[in-house]
């Protein structure tokens, strides 16, 4: 028995300077429709803030629009930056995302790879890939964790909590952005998360893949 080969669409998203925004998100929008009809399999978006031409800063509200407009695709964040965010109201969107999309949602974390969003914010870079590791462990506790728990890190602190829904799916499918250092491949193994080897097409990229 064949197995089918499935297909994704990593949306970054990338602009070009000077269209007007709402026009590129209608754009974006009709795409994720096109790649539903046509049965692809998944969606990523990813959460950009200072470039100028990634401009979609929350994908979870970007995809609560595309699930409206979808039936079957998967709807994934690519990536939501963990240090960017408490990861309780991380966990919380998700859910969100999962039960308006009926059970579509797929978690895409990262570090944040732009040094100058992490500056803007006050966040030292060299602290990121420490607190996305911490963070997604605790958003995992969240997700599949029916008792209140705590939590005081480096950097955030949770006191008896616990989410008041559960997702719709049984498990949310989470993957881990890696680029050119190795950590998101060692977090994505301690998790047993997915990958998203979103530079490996580079040539950095494939020279950093056997470490």
């Amino acid at each position: 028995m064949t197995q089918r080969l499935g297909f994704g669409v990593f949306l970054a998203p990338h602009h070009p300077i000077g269209e007007h925004p709402t026009l590129q998100f209608q754009r974006d929008l009709e795409l994720a429709q096109w790649l539903d009809e046509l049965h692809y399999d998944e969606f990523w978006v990813g959460e950009h803030h200072s470039a100028g031409w990634e401009t979609i800063a929350s994908p979870e509200m970007f995809l609560v629009a595309a699930a409206e407009r979808t039936k079957r695709i998967k709807l994934g964040t690519g990536v939501v930056s963990i240090p960017y965010h408490h990861p309780f109201n991380v966990a919380q969107r998700i859910v969100m995302l999962d039960h308006l999309s009926h059970g579509r949602a797929m978690l895409g974390v990262g570090p944040g790879a732009l040094p100058s969003d992490a500056v803007m914010l006050g966040i030292d870079p060299m602290t990121q890939r420490d607190r996305m590791d911490e963070g997604l462990g605790v958003i995992l506790r969240l997700l599949t964790q029916d008792e209140p728990f705590s939590h005081k890190g480096s950097w955030f602190e949770l006191n008896n909590a616990a989410l008041q829904i559960r997702p719709l799916q049984e498990k949310i499918p989470i993957a881990v952005a890696s680029t050119i250092s190795p950590s998101g491949m060692k977090t994505a193994g301690k998790y047993g998360a997915g990958v998203l080897s979103v530079a490996s097409y580079s040539e950095e990229g494939l020279m950093a893949l056997p470490t």
